[in-house]
């Protein structure tokens, strides 16, 4: 992607949160020659995943990232230094990060300059010595530039997502590969990492992300395209478990807030745009008072509520006029553009669970997520005076046609391998829900729920396959279910109702 803007200093709101950079050194060398612990070799530029192959990187193991941003809405100017903390598990003699567009300006390994290369979404950073496997090392990545926004990817209909500029900010719903249109990145959900957001915006706006509000801070800050120093507010917000980095959200604008807990005491921080309450007068507390409640059914359902603080963002996000109609479980609080159903908001709490806490370890095992979350809301409607679960799922599979209509394919997805640009149709979600319901059906509640509730619970803040959970499910049933599993979720075609 072309880069849009020259080459800039640091701006004086990254340095009043305290960011120091160095300078960086010339272009990047050949791999570091072998010495007395083995020799140095340079990271994939990717994990291997097949549906994105230069998604992540090879190498070393993200434990957390400190993003030190500043963005003016006014030019749509986002600056800042990303710091991610990280461990070897290889001798590195250089090491990638994914970053869309931006400008890089300085780059530092453990406080050193370091030198670098880029090409397309590959940031390729060479440290001054190599990096022996099992050592713990930090690199800073000065950079700035307008987000670009993803338009026209088949994989979600040509929607656009990743970073949107709203009137008044931003809106971010990264959901696949997103976060590296605004922060460097190790960008696949296997390598999750703790994060702490310091963010300055001018007066009168406000920052909402992941995690808890550690503090607000009123100063004069110079933003990087403006003349002078300008009245401006830091931020600072810390999510303090494992999250996907697709997970991350930046949401900047006027925001009413409401805070409290649910009343099984799960910490709720819920912010809507005033726009939507023009309309929705309620809107604040509909948002606040289904989560409360979803959250806490889910709770006596599969567990205690692995975040720290729950809620939700609403804005009146659009795209070239055009309200964006999506929603998105970003870790802790869901964001919400344009949607007020509180189906929705079960959904994406669900994914609070199953997707958020338990994460997909390829992409191919979507399913993990979106098939689980549909299952709960088809469930919460039930518990809610809606149509029994059992009954949607054949509805579903009745309304189905087969062979699947031309261009439009539904029983020729695989739901454990839907493919890249299949994989958020529609049967991912409705015909995976289908089949957990039959699972459901065939080995009863008892062991259903029990095994939901120990998936959830043995790989908390984890990563998961679909082979795990077929595995678990026998165990936890005591039934050989290969067979359903190979004709349901393995294979193409339309099966005779079980």
């Amino acid at each position: 992607m072309a880069m849009r803007h020259p080459p800039r200093t640091l701006p004086v709101a990254l340095a009043a949160a305290g960011v120091t950079t160095l300078l960086l050194a010339g272009p990047a060398t050949a791999a570091a020659p072998a010495g007395k612990h083995g020799r140095f070799t340079p990271g994939a530029p990717g994990v291997g995943d097949p549906y994105f192959p230069l998604e992540g990187n090879g190498g070393y193991d993200a434990r957390h990232y400190s993003l030190k941003l500043a963005y003016d809405p006014e030019f749509d100017q986002l600056d800042g230094v990303v710091t991610m903390t990280a461990r070897a598990t290889q001798n590195l003699s250089s090491f990638n990060l994914d970053l869309s567009g931006m400008d890089v300006e300085r780059v530092t390994v453990d406080g050193a300059k370091a030198s670098y290369t880029r090409r397309g979404q590959e940031l390729t950073i060479k440290p001054r010595k190599g990096l022996r496997k099992g050592r713990t090392f930090r690199a800073a990545v000065t950079y700035g530039g307008v987000p670009q926004t993803i338009v026209g990817s088949p994989i979600v209909f040509g929607s656009p997502y990743g970073f949107l500029h709203t009137p008044d900010g931003a809106f971010v719903g990264a959901e696949p590969n997103g976060p590296s249109t605004w922060f460097p990145v190790n960008d696949h959900p296997s390598d999750k990492a703790t994060y702490d957001y310091a963010v300055t915006v001018p007066e009168g706006l406000g920052v909402v992300t992941n995690g808890v509000l550690v503090s607000k801070k009123k100063e004069r800050a110079a933003f990087s395209r403006r003349a002078s120093a300008t009245r401006a507010t830091t931020y600072k917000w810390r999510e303090d478990r494992p999250m996907a980095s697709y997970l991350t959200t930046l949401d900047i604008g006027k925001w009413e807030v409401r805070t409290g807990r649910t009343p099984l005491g799960t910490p709720n921080y819920t912010a809507v745009d005033p726009v939507l309450l023009a309309d929705q007068p309620d809107a604040l507390d509909f948002f606040f008072d289904t989560t409360n409640e979803a959250t806490d059914l889910l709770t006596r359902l599969w567990g205690p509520y692995p975040f720290a603080t729950v809620g939700a963002i609403a804005d009146d996000a659009r795209f070239n006029g055009q309200p964006l109609g999506f929603s998105l479980e970003t870790q802790g609080k869901p964001v919400y553009s344009a949607v007020r159903d509180t189906t929705t908001i079960a959904h994406e709490l669900a994914h609070q669970w199953f997707g958020d806490s338990v994460s997909p370890a390829r992409w191919k095992d979507i399913w993990l997520n979106e098939s689980f979350a549909t299952w709960n809301h088809l469930y919460w409607n039930e518990l809610h005076g809606g149509t029994a679960v059992r009954d949607a799922v054949r509805a579903t599979y009745n309304a189905r046609p087969f062979p699947d209509p031309a261009d439009r394919p539904w029983w020729s997805v695989v739901i454990a391998d839907p493919k890249r640009n299949t994989m958020f149709n529609n049967r991912v979600y409705d015909g995976g829900a289908m089949v957990l319901q039959f699972l459901r059906e065939r080995i009863g509640d008892e062991k259903f729920f029990s095994l939901l509730r120990t998936w959830a619970t043995e790989h908390r803040y984890g990563n998961a396959t679909t082979e795990q959970f077929t595995a678990l499910a026998e165990r936890v049933s005591g039934q050989d279910l290969d067979a359903f599993f190979q004709t349901w979720i393995y294979s193409p075609g339309k099966p005779p109702l079980p």
